[in-house]
C-alpha cells in the first residue's frame, strides 16, 4: 500500500480536477463552486479529496461554515490560475480557426508597426480567406518549438540561418519633420545637427547596436566630441519616429522603415549626402514544418514582392544572395 502510494505521489498529476479546485478556492464555498460547474456538492467534494489524494497534502481547511486554502492550496492555486486561462484561449483558438487557413508569424514590434502593418491590408483584400496571426515581440523564439509559420528577423548574414532569405538592407540617415526645419536654423553641414534635440535608442550603447548611435555618426563624420542642445530617449524605433513627426527633434532613422514618411513628405532627410551604412539587414526565414502550405507559400510571395517595393523606394541594388522561392 505504501508503495502504490508513493508511486501515486510521484506521477504528474491528472487534470480533471483542476476546475473543480479552482472555483472551491475562488469562492471558497463548495456549494457555489458546485452551483457555477453544474455538479453535486458531494462530486465537487470528492473531486477535491481525489485531487488531495494525488498531491499528497491537504488543499483546504475544512470548517463547519467556512473552508480556507492551505500553504499548499495557495501554492498551486497560484500555477492553475495561469494555466487554465492559458488553456482556455489555446482551445478557443482552435475551434475558431478550425477548418480556416491562416498564417502565424513573429516579428519584433519596431518592424510590425513602421514596415509591416500598413501594407498588411493590401494582403487581406487580395487573400480574404487567410487569417493572419502576428505576434511582435523583441525577444526572437524558437521556430523549431514555437507554432510560428515565418518569422521576419533583423540582423547580419552570419548570424541567420542558411535557408534566411534577404528581404533588404539599410543605411541610417537623420529626419525631421518639415515644419520643424521651417522653424529652425538651416542644417547645412554634420556640424549643425548639434543645434537641435538629438532622439535616439536609450538601450543603443549596448554593444550590438552600438552601429545605430548618434556618436557613431557624429565619429564618421569627423566629430568624435559632438553633443546636441539635449537628449531624448525611446525604447523602440518606432517611438523615436514618432517623436520627430510631431518635431520633436531630428532622429538617425534606419531608411527602410521610414521609406513610406520621406515619399510623402512627412519626413525630410536632413543630410542626404551624410547617410551612413549598416551592416544589419532584414530576413525572412520560413518555420520548419509550415514552408509547403498554400497560404504560407502565398504570404512568403507577397512579402518579397513588397521587399522589392522597399528596396526600389531606398535606391538598394537587389542582393545576390536573394531566393525567390521556398521549397
Amino acid at each position: 500500500m505504501q508503495h502504490s502510494q508513493t508511486h501515486l505521489r510521484s506521477r504528474p498529476i491528472s487534470a480533471g480536477h483542476l476546475r473543480a479546485f479552482e472555483a472551491v478556492a475562488r469562492h471558497l464555498n463548495f456549494r457555489a463552486a458546485a452551483e457555477e460547474m453544474a455538479l453535486t456538492q458531494s462530486a465537487v467534494s470528492r473531486q477535491i479529496q481525489s485531487l488531495e489524494e494525488e498531491v499528497g497534502v491537504a488543499l483546504f481547511l475544512r470548517h463547519t461554515r467556512a473552508v480556507e486554502l492551505t500553504s499548499a492550496g495557495a501554492q498551486l492555486l497560484l500555477a492553475v490560475q495561469q494555466s487554465l486561462p492559458r488553456i482556455d484561449t489555446a482551445v478557443r483558438q482552435i475551434r475558431q480557426s478550425a477548418g480556416r487557413k491562416s498564417v502565424s508569424l513573429t516579428t519584433f514590434a519596431s518592424f510590425a508597426s513602421m514596415w509591416l502593418i500598413p501594407r498588411l491590408e493590401a494582403f487581406q483584400r487580395d487573400n480574404p480567406e487567410i487569417d493572419i496571426r502576428i505576434d511582435a515581440s523583441d525577444v526572437a523564439v524558437d521556430l523549431e518549438v514555437a507554432d510560428v509559420d515565418i518569422a521576419l528577423r533583423y540582423g547580419t548574414r552570419e548570424v541567420m540561418p542558411p535557408t534566411a532569405v534577404r528581404l533588404f538592407g539599410e543605411t541610417l540617415t537623420p529626419v525631421a519633420s518639415p515644419w520643424l526645419l521651417k522653424s529652425s536654423p538651416p542644417i547645412k553641414t554634420p556640424a549643425d545637427i548639434t543645434g537641435f534635440t538629438l532622439i535616439e535608442a536609450g538601450d543603443a550603447h549596448r554593444t550590438h547596436l552600438e552601429w545605430l548611435t548618434w556618436r557613431r555618426w557624429f565619429e564618421v563624420n569627423g566629430l568624435e566630441r559632438a553633443q546636441p542642445r539635449r537628449w531624448l530617449y525611446f525604447n523602440y524605433a518606432y517611438q523615436m519616429v514618432q517623436a520627430a513627426l510631431t518635431g520633436q527633434g531630428v532622429t538617425l532613422a534606419r531608411s527602410s522603415l521610414i521609406a513610406e514618411s520621406l515619399a510623402n513628405g512627412d519626413l525630410v532627410e536632413v543630410l542626404p549626402q551624410h547617410r551612413m551604412d549598416s551592416p544589419m539587414g532584414y530576413w525572412l526565414i520560413a518555420g520548419p514544418r509550415n514552408a509547403l502550405r498554400p497560404e504560407i507559400k502565398a504570404f512568403w510571395d507577397w512579402l518579397q514582392v513588397q521587399a522589392i517595393t522597399t528596396r526600389e523606394t531606398i535606391g538598394e541594388v537587389p542582393d545576390p544572395d536573394t531566393v525567390d522561392n521556398i521549397d
